[in-house]
């Protein structure tokens, strides 16, 4: 414990600004995971242990799409995508048979897949670590914000995922199809009866789902180390996000996401050997004050 360093970090505007913006940076990546995570379960009610795994193949396509073409624009349409149709895929063959099943059998399949998915990136990119390296346009001299130091990728990183997160919010709220989502969380069945393909419903909801995990590790292939197994990590956190935030809840992702992002950078500094478990720590004060998430609802 080192709570010299946390007080004189948080009363110098320089380390603020710069651990502030660090936490952000990882906020903002496990929101874009944690949303698919929590709509797919919103809708589908099935813990998608393989969800990390689009998270590494978005990180892995980016940096070949990358390395083909030169464009990070090109990078992060083709992890996003490809992480879409890679999602499509695995739901029409395999989520569909485990619907409604037994919890212990959807979890084994997902970890099942989640060991091939695996093993298939060792397979094709190698076991050794990966870089995908800045993009041109971002490698510029930092910006200096109130005496910290804000590398301008993270700033489109961040404003990125806010984007992204309106919209998400909006299309949830005031499309015919974020309606119909909302309506197939309470009542799958009565949304059937009124002639909607659930079905089909269930695959764009997964593979929208896919499309964010792999948009992720688009974003974060830049300034992370890309290696077989870099979605259990982010998974893991992403489940304590949704579980702060509230099941179901895209603004709950949001804070949660956020929160734990700051808890990481600040908790390294005051708390180094315990950082970890500050992120476990907030997730239980929430679930003793509020069971259902700070914006989830209660089970009625």
């Amino acid at each position: 414990m080192d709570l010299n360093a946390l007080t004189e970090c948080l009363a110098s505007t320089s380390c603020l600004v710069t651990q502030a913006t660090s936490g952000f940076i990882i906020g903002m990546l496990l929101f874009l995971v944690a949303v698919g995570l929590t709509l797919i379960f919103g809708v589908m009610k099935i813990v998608n242990f393989t969800h990390g795994a689009f998270y590494m193949i978005g990180a892995y396509l980016a940096m070949t799409v990358f390395q083909l073409t030169g464009s990070y624009t090109m990078a992060l349409l083709g992890a996003a995508l490809g992480a879409c149709l890679f999602g499509v895929v695995v739901e029409r063959f395999f989520m569909q048979r485990i619907y409604g099943g037994n919890v212990l059998m959807q979890l084994l399949v997902c970890y099942a897949l989640v060991l091939i998915l695996d093993d298939l990136v060792r397979i094709i990119w190698g076991p050794e670590f990966k870089s995908m390296g800045m993009p041109e346009a971002f490698r510029v001299p930092p910006l200096f914000i109130m005496g910290g130091v804000v590398p301008p990728f993270y700033l489109f990183l961040i404003a990125a995922a806010l984007s992204i997160a309106v919209i998400l919010g909006l299309a949830i709220a005031r499309t015919r199809f974020g309606k119909t989502i909302r309506a197939a969380a309470h009542n799958p069945a009565m949304v059937s009866v009124l002639g909607i393909n659930t079905s089909l419903l269930f695959t764009g909801v997964f593979a929208l789902g896919c499309l964010l995990a792999g948009l992720a590790g688009g974003l974060a292939a830049p300034v992370r180390s890309l290696t077989p197994g870099m979605g259990f990590s982010i998974l893991i956190e992403s489940f304590i996000v949704t579980v702060i935030g509230g099941m179901g809840s895209i603004l709950g992702a949001l804070v949660g996401a956020v929160l734990i992002g700051l808890i990481r950078t600040f908790g390294a500094l005051g708390f180094p050997l315990f950082t970890e478990a500050l992120m476990y720590l907030a997730m239980a004060i929430v679930l003793i004050v509020k069971p259902s998430g700070l914006f989830g609802r209660e089970a009625a």
